[in-house]
């Protein structure tokens, strides 16, 4: 038998099958079970469009009806979780938080991992009650008492309203709604993948979920979006943006929200996205952000055309400004992005699970062999 294959990082290697998500990065091309994501971010709803990941088709009337009643009732917070967050230090970053609340929501009627009727109920229970442990946490690490969730709401104006104490008005509610459904999944990208991982080995739904939150934590992953925002505070203005650029090209800076691993064509979610940051930019009164934004974009396309390249912007150019616009910490970006992508890390859970074998890759050794024991005192 021949050795595997080494690729540093698993690059391009195949996994595990999937119908989830389909991805053509050379055509700029993503869909949720079979639809693109243009049509979904234009057509669909929060619920809808949960409903099709996890359970791979559109659903009827009353399916969306009954599932959107689910996450309603699932939204209010045990007051355990809420102990656990009041007693977290307030320097707690919130996807720290996020992932403790999800661990102690573990042990609440715990469900043993694996195939069941019990893993789907908690997996609605869980994109329900996501959004109401980051509202929470941004409340009590600002000194400020916890909203409880309207009944009232959709999913999108109700997390804002426990967010910031104030109900949004439906233009608003819907534009974040879109926002979560542009984010909702990615195929096996590295949190999916942890999530997967840890599923396989049939530990709880909970503790998958925890491990996903945690691998999506990382600013080479989740966080790029508040990179986006730290980057905009060194460009004075639009009209500054491209000598900014071109200064921070000549000096090898990172230029944050350019670029993607997998697609070689513009992100279609960054069409859309940029699209309503534009429109709230108006709404508001407030295209700073925009502005420069589209300056950095329009000079890097000169800049990669001069050289023969193509740099497009990625999901997290435009989706940090548009998030201020709502009113949401820019601390707070990263677990905005978990309470989209809770939904695809458990429909990608319950896939695992229906044909499941535990990953267990091999690792090429590269470390020291034949080497002799010395008693501690020849050392």
């Amino acid at each position: 038998m021949s050795e595997p294959t080494f690729a540093k990082g698993l690059e391009g290697v195949i996994a595990d099958e999937s119908k989830v998500c389909y991805i053509d990065g050379a055509k700029g091309l993503l869909s949720y079970r079979g639809y693109e994501i243009s049509d979904l971010a234009k057509n669909s709803n929060f619920g809808e469009t949960a409903w099709l990941l996890l359970f791979g088709r559109l659903p009827k009337q009353s399916e969306l009806d009954e599932f959107n009643q689910r996450l309603v009732a699932g939204r209010k917070l045990d007051p355990s979780i809420v102990g656990a967050l009041k007693a977290l230090p307030k320097t707690t970053h919130p996807m720290v938080a996020l992932q403790a609340g999800v661990a102690v929501h573990g042990g609440l009627n715990p469900v043993e991992g694996g195939p069941s009727e019990a893993n789907v109920n908690r997996a609605i229970e869980m994109i329900a009650i996501f959004p109401s442990i980051v509202a929470a946490w941004a409340r009590i690490r600002a000194g400020k008492e916890v909203v409880d969730p309207r009944d009232d709401l959709g999913h999108g104006q109700n997390f804002l309203y426990m967010l910031n104490n104030e109900v949004p008005d439906e233009e608003t509610g819907h534009i974040f709604d879109v926002c979560l459904i542009l984010h909702m999944e990615h195929s096996f990208n590295a949190s999916t993948f942890a999530g997967r991982v840890v599923a396989s080995t049939l530990a709880p739904l909970d503790a998958s979920l925890a491990a996903a939150v945690g691998a999506l934590y990382g600013p080479l992953h989740g966080g790029a979006n508040e990179g986006v925002l730290n980057m905009l505070e060194d460009v004075p203005s639009a009209e500054e943006a491209p000598a900014w650029l071109d200064n921070a090209l000549e000096n090898k800076v990172k230029i944050m929200g350019m670029g993607h691993r997998v697609y070689r064509a513009k992100d279609p979610r960054s069409l859309v996205l940029e699209g309503y940051l534009k429109r709230l930019s108006e709404k508001k009164g407030d295209s700073f952000n925009y502005d420069r934004l589209k300056a950095i974009e329009k000079r890097m396309a000169e800049v990669m055309e001069e050289k023969g390249k193509q740099i497009y912007p990625n999901v997290d150019f435009f989706s940090g400004s548009l998030y201020r616009l709502l009113g949401i910490e820019v601390s707070e970006f990263t677990s905005i992005f978990a309470i989209a992508r809770v939904v695809g890390w458990v429909s990608h859970i319950i896939e695992q699970w229906e044909d499941n074998r535990i990953f267990r890759p091999k690792a090429l050794y590269t470390g020291e062999r034949d080497l002799s024991w010395k008693p501690i005192n020849e050392r």
